[in-house]
């Protein structure tokens, strides 16, 4: 479980701001239902050209509604000019901090910001920049790139935490790398894979891959991978928590258990669920 700080917790149990402004200056949209986070910003000027009201919609986790609320207050009172050079950081250090986990709350607030001003200054929405990186969660390298070198990242794992990048099947995890060598100027040993595993071998690497890679991406949504029994080349499993009851659990476990699995056990398991 992860540690929120105490204003945190109070901008989740007690957020401000909540609502639409019907004749709002500016609204930017981020995020999708279907990927497990979407927030709408709303800004209303003076006369002075100052914000004078912010609101915020948002679907997501406690992270994602403390940062929603803490960008509604840090905004009010500042021109446009200064109210986009906040960054996500600028976010996370008004809270106390967020898990690293939940960088992606905040990420996700600098860029509905962006485009609230966008929306006012009448500029258009702007076209995806960059390949697609990761077709899970819709995110390029441009926008990994960006935050590789803004919060200086080092690893895959610290470009899910501020992106969702990766999280899904982990096909991309070979791209976001070669992303983060070429920023950082360095490149990484591949892992080799033993030639052979023993039965033991087999199952202490699947439970160690489920423990170390799968449950905590899982539990980023509040769900869960148990590992029931191993038969052959057969990894049966049951999944707990939201996953249990989620549609979209066949997808998860084809696309990123086994294919996880796969990559790092060996390549002829196969995932099945056991009720």
């Amino acid at each position: 479980m992860w540690e929120y700080t105490d204003k945190v917790k109070d901008h989740f149990l007690n957020p401000r701001n909540v609502g639409v402004i019907e004749d709002a200056d500016g609204v930017g949209e981020v995020g999708s239902i279907a990927c497990g986070d979407a927030l709408t910003f709303y800004f209303k000027l003076d006369d002075n050209g100052k914000i004078k009201d912010a609101t915020f919609q948002t679907f997501g986790c406690a992270s994602a509604i403390a940062s929603s609320s803490a960008l509604t207050e840090m905004v009010k009172g500042l021109t446009l000019e200064q109210a986009e050079k906040i960054t996500n950081e600028d976010i996370a250090n008004f809270l106390g901090g967020l898990p690293r986990e939940k960088m992606h709350c905040s990420v996700m607030g600098r860029e509905a910001l962006e485009k609230a001003i966008s929306c006012y200054r009448g500029e258009p929405d702007k076209k995806v920049e960059g390949e697609i990186v990761c077709e899970c969660f819709g995110v390029t390298d441009r926008e990994i790139e960006r935050v590789v070198r803004e919060n200086r990242l080092s690893t895959i794992e610290d470009v899910t935490d501020y992106t969702k990048a990766g999280g899904g099947c982990g096909k991309c995890h070979e791209r976001i790398q070669e992303i983060i060598d070429s920023i950082l100027g360095t490149a990484r040993p591949v892992k080799k894979k033993p030639a052979a595993l023993t039965n033991i071998q087999k199952i202490r690497l699947i439970e160690e891959t489920i423990e170390r890679e799968i449950n905590p991406n899982l539990r980023k949504d509040a769900g869960k991978l148990e590992l029931v029994d191993v038969d052959g080349n057969r990894v049966l499993v049951r999944l707990g928590g939201t996953c249990a009851a989620c549609t979209k659990s066949p997808v998860t476990l084809k696309h990123y258990v086994e294919a996880k699995l796969r990559e790092l056990v060996t390549p002829e398991l196969v995932v099945e669920e056991v009720q």
